[in-house]
């Protein structure tokens, strides 16, 4: 079996985009985790992850998504994901984070939601 992961990032006047495709899990995780250092994260904005493109995400993958969060908000940033698939929804659900992560249906529309912080 063959375990692929792509991870693209962008910039947008929000943030940063992380877009996953593939599967998200023990193989593919360490790679996200990371690109997490790297990003350039500024207190006010949003880390946006597009999960629209993934394939498969178990418990190494759920990880790696609240390490993301925890980077987000040590930078002083929100966390947003984005085109979650519904097998990945119904896990959250069940274990209780569609209570820790915002969800958008795509990252225009978190983007439009976005505020930036006012000083």
């Amino acid at each position: 079996m063959t375990n692929h992961l792509t991870l693209h990032t962008r910039t947008t006047a929000s943030g940063q985009v992380i877009e996953l495709a593939g599967d998200l899990d023990h193989h593919t995780a360490p790679e996200v985790r990371a690109a997490l250092p790297a990003l350039d994260l500024r207190a006010g904005q949003q880390l946006v992850i597009d999960l629209g493109s993934l394939t498969f995400c178990d418990s190494s993958g759920i990880t790696v998504l609240i390490a993301a969060r925890n980077h987000a908000l040590a930078a002083g940033a929100s966390i947003v994901l984005v085109a979650v698939p519904n097998r990945v929804s119904r896990i959250f659900r069940i274990v209780g984070l569609d209570q820790v992560f915002s969800t958008h249906p795509t990252a225009q529309d978190a983007e439009a939601a976005w505020q930036p912080a006012t000083d």
